[in-house]
């Protein structure tokens, strides 16, 4: 993806091997594990070899994006079993993952297997609580696709339940591991755009504009948002469906069961700390003029836009660069962003949900919060649940949410 006026040039590039050496400062300086890019560079002969199981529900969320193969070509992981109802599914996933045996339980599965690793891979969320609690009950610890779960109260009891346990939980938000997210995040501590006054953040505004999109793909924004700003104070928001104020007679259920869904309009606002000020859209109206899906930083020296991908790519624009009309020159790709010297043939699912991988493992050795954890993916959730409720309720919602079961539930 580009932005219309985004240049071509790339600046200044750094090596891989420059990269790796930085992002460890970086993840020094933003209290993170330095990430890797590749399954070898994380596997030093020390580490113990685990246990790993996956479950999928082929027809039902299927395998999410990839996470059947998040083990593959890893020398300190063994994928012991696979489970998927579907028998047919449930074959192609085991020669996929490369499993040793399969199950169409994933408890029994759990329960005879043992596994210290297990994936909950469907994208449909109906299931993450149960699937979650039993591989946490049975002592392992869990990676999981992301929205993390359908309410607050499933997010809460799986987060008990890992602490209980000393388990690790990650959700598969991969853009937060990116290394020009990373990069990005040096570069703003760093003053490049000046004192942080604004985020802008609106959805894909397909098919599933509104509150569906915003479910789906806004946990994505709304994890970065609080990657880069902190923890929202309030929220309020305005949430139509064909043009009117939404009620309860309008909430739906999404297209995938990821829960109710409620509007084809929303726009919402979030008040952080030191004063920045966050608004997310959705609506299909917007789409061609907002252009694709992304994230923008709005400093008092400048600007940076994130176009959300796998790999996101990253553009500044500096207020220097503004002409006396007032009006910007163009959005240049962000100086030594390291995704520029990644080929783009790296530049995928399978790559990015191993930096989570990496970083999960690293987690669990050094008995630390690993980044994209289950408990910022739980705040992720909260913000678009918060939304839900400001938009029904029509009033100011204050964060942390005291109601942990789904707003558009009775």
């Amino acid at each position: 993806m580009a932005t219309n006026n985004a240049a071509t040039k790339v600046y200044q590039p750094v090596s891989r091997r420059n990269f790796l050496k930085s992002s460890t400062g970086l993840a020094v300086a933003a209290g993170l594990a330095a990430p890797r890019l590749h399954a070898a560079e994380a596997q030093p002969p020390s580490r113990p070899r685990y246990r790993a199981a996956i479950i999928g529900h082929t027809g039902h969320g299927d395998y999410g994006h990839e996470h059947e193969l998040i083990f593959n070509g890893r020398h300190d992981v063994e994928v012991v079993a696979v489970a998927d109802p579907d028998p047919a599914g449930r074959a192609k996933a085991a020669q996929r993952c490369q499993a040793q045996r399969s199950y169409a339980d994933y408890r029994e599965m759990i329960e005879k297997e043992k596994p210290q690793l297990v994936c909950v891979t469907p994208r449909w969320t109906d299931q993450h609580h149960a699937m979650a609690s039993a591989a946490l009950r049975q002592g392992a610890h869990v990676y999981s696709e992301k929205p993390f779960t359908q309410t607050l109260a499933e997010a809460d009891d799986l987060l008990n339940l890992a602490d209980k346990g000393g388990l690790k939980i990650v959700v598969a938000h991969q853009m937060r591991l990116g290394p020009s997210v990373l990069h990005l995040k040096k570069a703003l501590e760093e003053g490049w755009i000046g004192e942080l006054l604004e985020i802008r953040a609106h959805g894909k505004q397909d098919g599933r504009a509104g509150g569906e999109d915003m479910i789906v793909l806004g946990t994505h924004l709304f994890d970065l948002i609080r990657f880069f700003a902190g923890d929202p104070a309030w929220c309020t928001a305005r949430i139509l469906q064909n043009g009117r104020e939404v009620t309860l007679q309008d909430v739906r259920q999404a297209t995938e069961n990821i829960g109710p869904v409620i509007g084809d309009e929303v726009h919402a606002h979030f008040a952080m700390p030191k004063g920045v000020n966050v608004t997310f859209i959705s609506r299909s109206r917007y789409r061609e003029t907002a252009g694709p899906w992304s994230l923008e930083l709005a400093g008092s020296k400048g600007s940076v836009k994130i176009l959300m991908n796998v790999f996101p790519d990253v553009y500044l624009l500096k207020s220097s660069e503004w002409t006396a009309a007032g009006q910007s020159r163009e959005w240049r790709p962000l100086p030594n962003d390291p995704t520029q010297s990644i080929p783009a043939e790296e530049r995928r699912f399978r790559q990015a949900n191993q930096r989570v991988v990496n970083d999960w493992l690293s987690a669990i050795q050094e008995n630390r919060e690993p980044v994209c954890s289950g408990r910022a993916a739980m705040k992720a959730v909260e913000m678009a649940l918060a939304v839900f409720q400001a938009g029904l309720s029509r009033e100011r919602v204050p964060l942390p949410l005291a109601k942990r079961s789904h707003p558009l539930q009775a």
